[in-house]
């Protein structure tokens, strides 16, 4: 019980630093385009803006991940 109160205070403290600009929150190892030396972001939490989600699957998914 512990750790979940923990994990839950943690996930609303995170939350609560991006500021009221956050429209979702998605979760799941996604990954960013890599680059022509091969670097890419990779990530399972990620804070999404109101200005970027409409174009947000498009540039961060699943499929970028599979190249690595």
């Amino acid at each position: 019980m512990k750790k979940i109160f923990i994990i839950v205070t943690a996930f609303l403290v995170l939350s609560n630093c991006a500021g009221g600009n956050v429209a979702q929150i998605k979760f799941g190892k996604r990954c960013t385009v890599a680059d022509q030396k091969g670097n890419y972001e990779a990530s399972y939490i990620w804070f999404v803006s109101k200005a970027g989600l409409s174009q947000f699957d498009k540039r961060i998914n699943k499929k970028n991940c599979s190249k690595s």
